[in-house]
């Protein structure tokens, strides 16, 4: 099964205080696991590759999604296994601010002071993401443009609404040109006409990042994904195409449509935990 367009070992010009590399794959784990709160295991033993593309991540309350996400923003340390994002280890304690260069991330809650302006919130977030600085003001620009805040980059974010702010979350994820973008459900609080440009904006980001976005809307993935990734209790229950998903459908199961029918299938079949592929 392929993720995200076909292609060789990709060549990557760094940054001048790093060294030149390549990498298959922008993120590859191998039997990653990821203990939270000392007990349990969040993610057990994931074996996952994703390129450039759209890949949604699917799962129930409590699969690990959150934690997974977590984990690839370098937020949190894996328990044990591989984690390699761009090429690079992100498993070792150490410094990764040039790989944090390059990674856009939008958690399901994100702290800002209310009095700063769409604007200067989002440079405030380009500033800490290292952009160079005679690059900011254009990148701010373009990145307010892409969520539809244009007009109202010079407003408080305290005057916003819940949806707006969620815009602006999304706008600091891709100020910086990430080449991995990771979002955790990035449409909550949008209406259905935001939700639609939304996915146009993910259809764009695609063509050349690898964009994971993590959700319980399968109609977001079925409309903007070219893969999914299911989760259960921290394992991998599915990986297959929006097709390849409606396919696994029951008609005994739960769901609207074939998608959510076949994520219910699979959700409660009896080989949840061996996966397909």
């Amino acid at each position: 099964m392929s993720t995200g367009k076909e292609r060789g070992v990709k060549s990557v010009q760094r940054t001048a205080d790093t060294a030149p590399t390549s990498y298959a794959w922008e993120i590859q784990a191998t039997g990653l696991k990821v203990r939270v709160g000392g007990k349990r295991m969040a993610v057990d033993g994931l074996d996952l590759s994703l390129g450039t593309g759209i890949h949604g991540l699917l799962g129930p309350n409590g699969a690990g999604k959150t934690t997974l996400i977590r984990t690839l923003a370098t937020v949190v340390r894996p328990t044990e296994g591989t984690l390699k994002l761009l090429g690079e280890s992100a498993g070792a304690i150490g410094e990764h601010r040039a790989l944090r260069r390059r990674i856009g991330y939008l958690p399901q809650e994100f702290g800002y002071y209310k009095r700063f302006t769409v604007r200067e919130f989002v440079e405030y977030m380009a500033w800490l993401k290292e952009v160079p600085k005679a690059e900011i003001p254009a990148a701010v620009q373009r990145a307010v443009e892409r969520v539809g805040l244009a007009d109202r980059a010079d407003k408080r974010m305290r005057t916003l609404s819940g949806g707006m702010v969620r815009r602006v979350g999304i706008a600091q994820a891709i100020v910086n040109d990430p080449t991995i973008l990771l979002l955790d459900e990035p449409t909550a609080g949008l209406d259905p006409a935001q939700r639609l440009r939304f996915r146009q904006l993910l259809r764009e980001l695609g063509t050349d990042t690898c964009v994971l976005v993590s959700t319980h809307l399968v109609e977001d993935v079925a409309a903007a994904c070219t893969d999914v990734v299911l989760l259960a209790e921290g394992r991998l229950v599915f990986r297959g195409t929006p097709d390849e998903l409606a396919a696994a459908e029951s008609l005994e199961q739960v769901g609207d449509s074939p998608l959510e029918r076949g994520y219910s299938a699979l959700m409660q079949g009896p080989g949840k935990q061996g996966g397909s592929w």
